[in-house]
């Protein structure tokens, strides 16, 4: 097999996306079934950190709406981000993978709290970090958080598993006439409002020159195939 192209990735999944088919709470058989691929980039030498969103949950801005203040809706969702990080460290570590979780929120009693270089250190000696709680702040979403992590610990890509198989000129469910890119630049996700992460997300990863690679979850080998080189989905970058 050949060498894998990144060698340490930032890998964000959607909390939907653990739910598999269901609209709400976790599907084990998918979870297990990402934490099998994640296993074998592992075992390949891929330094992997891995945020979780929560709207299989709780999502604060939706959920919470006009009915609740908006900083308490939104650590609700972070809340939720830790269940979904919990329940993949559980799926890992029956797997034998080393694992981490670590909190941008305090809860000592269940995870170690965020700090850059214990989570450099732990990915150095092979284990997987999970990140839960986004930035720890309200107003900032998860693919924010993904972001910051990402930079943070110097990935060299950001893998962005969704339910979609990549960036559409629109919403491919409304118009089908929709076109999926292979390429596309940061400049160009901001100027059309495409739909890859939200604007502060985006203009970090622009800022950072991360590359980003959004691809469906549905299959989760599609994560191997990211990491070995393969062209899968969309790739959001400064430049081709």
């Amino acid at each position: 097999m050949s060498e894998p192209k990144y060698k340490r990735i930032l890998l964000k999944i959607s909390g939907e996306a653990l739910a598999g088919g269901k609209e709400r709470g976790l599907d084990f058989e998918m979870i297990g079934k990402v934490c099998d691929v994640i296993k074998q980039c592992v075992e390949l030498g891929v330094q992997v950190g891995v945020v979780v969103g929560g709207g299989n949950f709780w999502r604060g801005l939706k959920d919470g709406g006009d009915r609740m203040e908006r900083t308490r809706a939104d650590h609700m969702g972070m809340l939720a981000t830790v269940i979904n990080a919990l329940a993949v460290a559980d799926c890992l570590e029956q797997r034998d993978v080393p694992v981490r979780v670590q909190t941008a929120i305090a809860m000592n009693a269940i995870a170690e709290p965020y700090i850059r270089g214990k989570a450099v250190r732990h990915l150095e000696k092979g284990r997987v970090v999970i990140f839960g709680c986004g930035t720890g702040n309200p107003y900032f979403s998860t693919d924010t958080g993904a972001v910051l992590r990402a930079a943070e610990i110097e990935a060299d890509a950001i893998l962005l598993a969704k339910n979609v198989d990549g960036v559409y000129s629109a919403d491919p469910k409304k118009d089908p006439n929709a076109v999926r890119y292979d390429h596309i630049t940061y400049d160009e996700v901001l100027a059309k409002h495409l739909s890859v992460m939200d604007t502060t997300a985006t203009s970090l990863s622009m800022d950072n020159n991360i590359p980003i690679v959004l691809f469906a979850l549905e299959d989760p080998r599609n994560i191997l195939r990211v990491v070995m080189g393969e062209q899968i989905g969309t790739t959001v970058k400064e430049e081709f």
